[in-house]
């Protein structure tokens, strides 16, 4: 679904948009042709697995709400599949988490984005998965 670059950049600004409401802090997002990637942080007052719920349905909704067209692939309004993976990561682990995931655009031969603000150019909502690190 994501192998456009206009449709990377549209749901990276919808994770990172579902995200800031949420007080969700995303460390580092990378989004593929057919996945993503994301270390993001919280707060213990939500599981892991509702912030992944908050992630993918908030997501969904914008991503749905900003490109109408694609209701047309997906009826039901279903972007995202049922699976999902969860880590914790401490600090020792970080920066190998965020090393592989920056390099999956590599990894895949495709192009991926440098940082938040190639997203803001196209898409102007305010920023703001799976790996999770919990504070």
């Amino acid at each position: 679904m994501f192998r456009k670059l206009e449709y990377q950049n549209l749901v990276s600004a919808c994770i990172r948009r579902a995200a800031s409401l949420h007080q969700i802090k995303i460390i580092e997002l990378n989004v593929q042709s057919e996945h993503v990637h994301c270390i993001v942080s919280f707060e213990f007052v939500l599981s892991a697995s509702r912030v992944l719920q908050i992630l993918k349905g908030l997501s969904a909704k914008l991503f749905f709400g900003y490109h109408a067209k694609a209701r047309l692939r997906y009826p039901r309004g279903h972007l995202w599949s049922r699976e999902k993976f969860i880590s914790s990561v401490g600090f020792v682990q970080l920066d190998v988490v965020q090393n592989y995931i920056r390099t999956q655009g590599i990894h895949h031969g495709n192009r991926t984005l440098k940082c938040a603000e190639d997203v803001m150019e196209i898409y102007p909502i305010k920023p703001v998965g799976v790996y999770i690190n919990k504070n």
